[in-house]
């Protein structure tokens, strides 16, 4: 049975990851949950007498697994889900509370989403991180209607027979969380992965390296947005931003090593910084960024080297040229 078990439910295990992140906002408590899942899944199996498809079956177990894994917990948000924006880059940046649950990115490989053209529109209605943030501010169950009705694309029917109500209850669930949202979910959505889009992030990544400041402000939108979770400061504007950047994130030629990526159906940097008396570079962080007019709109910044593995990326880099980087980081740090 275990093998036939398999065979059947492997399949839809990405796409269910994708679910349960959605529900969640956490890849690592989405794992676990999809883990959850097979687990109740294997367990019932014997009395899964087909009167529903495989697929719908173990959405119905994800699903229940997430409503109860939610019940009584804070919802996950983004900085700029808390409070307002700060225009002064001086301000003192104190870490949030230890309680606070915080969003979290995911690996575009992780959720199947490939290098199709079509994949990729197809996440960014479903995995970008301002719309699962958006989600958070619904109730559970709001949250899973309109997930599968609006995302998924499913019949009020097969909702219904999901989350064992009727469809006038799936109906009213999901026009409440259309209301809900409609106010807080602007279209912000990154541009198409073309050769002009990589020339924009080429760009960024080369001036973040070089520490060219006045280069890397002009790649930014004058409403550009930065976050730092799990610092609750955020600001807005290129130049907070800029300034931000410039005396703030310790930028100096080569102390940074940026490596391509993708998180939540758009572009992201893996960021690695150096270690002179190591003569390595260490994982520092995921930076999400969203593009639009061929400008950076905004940045996410998830500073948590626990994210490497989840991306499939190495915690240390050898250091290219260490030995003159690391003098030269030390120089500047002793101006």
């Amino acid at each position: 049975m275990t093998v036939e078990f398999q065979a059947r439910t492997e399949p839809f295990r990405r796409e269910l990851l994708a679910h349960c992140y959605r529900m969640l906002g956490s890849f690592h408590d989405a794992e676990d949950l999809v883990q959850e899942t097979y687990v109740r899944a294997l367990r019932g199996y014997a009395g899964f007498q087909g009167r529903s498809s495989v697929r719908v079956w173990l959405y119905r177990i994800a699903t229940t697994a997430c409503l109860d894994h939610l019940e009584g917990r804070r919802r996950r948000a983004l900085p700029s889900g808390l409070g307002a924006p700060e225009h002064d880059h001086r301000v003192r940046l104190v870490p949030g509370a230890a309680d606070v649950p915080w969003l979290g990115p995911a690996p575009d490989h992780r959720l199947g989403v490939g290098d199709d053209p079509a994949d990729i529109v197809a996440a960014r209605s479903g995995v970008r991180l301002a719309f699962v943030a958006a989600l958070q501010l619904l109730p559970a169950r709001q949250r899973a209607v309109l997930i599968l009705r609006d995302v998924l694309a499913w019949r009020a029917a097969e909702v219904a027979e999901v989350l064992s109500t009727t469809t006038v209850a799936v109906n009213s669930a999901l026009r409440r969380a259309r209301d809900t949202l409609a106010p807080v979910v602007a279209d912000d959505l990154s541009e198409p992965p073309d050769p002009a889009t990589r020339a924009v992030l080429d760009r960024y990544v080369t001036a973040f390296v070089r520490a060219d400041v006045d280069a890397l402000v002009g790649l930014l939108r004058a409403d550009v947005e930065l976050e730092m979770p799990p610092i609750p400061t955020w600001f807005t504007g290129a130049d907070a931003v800029g300034r931000f950047l410039a005396e703030r994130a310790a930028l100096w030629p080569d102390r940074w090593l940026v490596r391509h990526t993708r998180a939540n159906g758009g572009p992201a940097l893996a960021m690695y910084v150096l270690d002179p008396g190591r003569h390595e570079y260490a994982a520092h962080g995921i930076t999400l960024l969203s593009l639009l007019g061929g400008r950076v709109s905004r940045v996410v910044v998830f500073n948590d080297e626990t994210l490497f593995p989840v991306f499939d990326l190495p915690v240390t880099e050898p250091a290219r040229a260490a030995a003159r980087a690391a003098s030269r980081a030390q120089g500047e740090a002793r101006r």
